[in-house]
């Protein structure tokens, strides 16, 4: 009898687990191929032998592998984060393994992993274009030899999209602010992706839509994602020239929080009682929004339904040897109440 010391190989975990090696591998290309009896009692053996099967040889003898590459743009940015351990743990349960690159914003570093994820023959792909401008043709030439879904901010043609209706969810914060006080004035962010104008844009037609002058604070060209440093210094500029108005809508809530320091070291009390000076909002429910001083109002985006629906149309090509049909399926937003606003 096999140890569980002596496992190296998928033929020795086969003899471990008293198994075929065809009953074994049929389980790692998809778990849901095999007999719940079957499937538990391998999940027991790895569970208790340890074993890690080496995906990537078996991925060699096949044609196409089980890995789903994710690219990302920032591996820092929280929001990226909760979405890859959101489509890790989808790919899992579908029998698929995740793998993912982030480019740091970065086109020249967007093809360097393309390049390695087309070497490991990914199944298809999860992307976050990068940038605001600019075309990427690898990817578009990508779209055409395996299945590639993009994801919160949408390439510059045609394609499988899911992301937040900004539209809605800018509408819905402008709308709150404008009926419980004083309209917004609004702090953009800097323009790593298509959201920075798609966010302007929406801010603009919900404050006219509501009968106010958009009121938008001048903000430096920026590509960085230091957005937390980048909303403090900027809303200290305009809190030292004069605020236009008493309430501050900020393009995300990592630039939120930068603001609400800014505030702070002007000796600004943000909040929406009456003894207030100054209203905070900002977009996204980031993971710390809820934990700021004051507790941050804002409108949250879905991130485990955009990993979902994402995840759901990028398998169903997969295993259908199809590719996707170019639709924007865009998420509402939820208003989330706090303190700040």
């Amino acid at each position: 009898m096999v140890k569980r010391t002596d496992i190296r190989t998928m033929e020795d975990f086969s003899a471990y687990v008293g198994l075929s090696r065809p009953t074994v591998s049929k389980f790692f290309n998809d778990p849901g191929s095999v007999r719940d009896t079957t499937r538990s009692r391998i999940e027991a053996a790895l569970k208790e032998s340890g074993f890690s099967p080496n995906i990537f040889a078996v991925n060699l003898k096949r044609r196409r592998s089980r890995i789903i590459g994710i690219i990302i743009p920032n591996s820092t940015d929280p929001f990226y984060m909760e979405l890859t351990r959101s489509v890790e743990e989808l790919a899992a349960k579908a029998g698929y393994l995740a793998f993912m690159l982030s480019t740091n914003g970065q086109h020249a570093l967007e093809s360097s992993a393309i390049d390695r994820l087309q070497s490991m023959t990914v199944a298809g792909l999860i992307v976050v274009p990068t940038g605001a401008t600019g075309h990427s043709a690898r990817l578009e030439q990508l779209e055409g030899e395996i299945p590639l879904v993009y994801v919160d901010s949408p390439p510059d043609h045609p394609a499988a999209f899911v992301g937040t209706d900004n539209a809605q969810s800018m509408g819905l914060i402008v709308d709150y602010l404008c009926r419980s006080g004083e309209a917004p004035c609004y702090l953009g962010m800097p323009g790593i992706n298509r959201n920075a104008a798609a966010r302007l844009d929406a801010y603009e037609r919900a404050m006219e839509a509501a009968g106010h002058t958009p009121q938008v604070l001048p903000i430096p060209k920026n590509d960085s994602w230091e957005f937390e440093r980048f909303g403090r210094e900027c809303a200290c500029a305009a809190i030292a020239q004069g605020l236009p108005s008493r309430t501050l809508l900020c393009a995300n809530d990592r630039i939120a929080l930068g603001a609400q320091l800014a505030a702070w070291e002007a000796g600004l009390k943000v909040g929406r009682g009456e003894d207030c000076d100054l209203r905070i909002a900002g977009h996204d429910d980031h993971p710390q929004a809820r934990f700021a001083c004051p507790p941050l109002t804002t409108v949250a985006q879905n991130y485990g339904e955009m990993a979902h629906l994402a995840m759901s149309e990028l398998i169903a090509c997969i295993e259908r040897d199809r590719t996707p049909k170019p639709r924007n399926m865009l998420l509402r937003a939820e208003l989330k109440l706090r303190e700040s606003a």
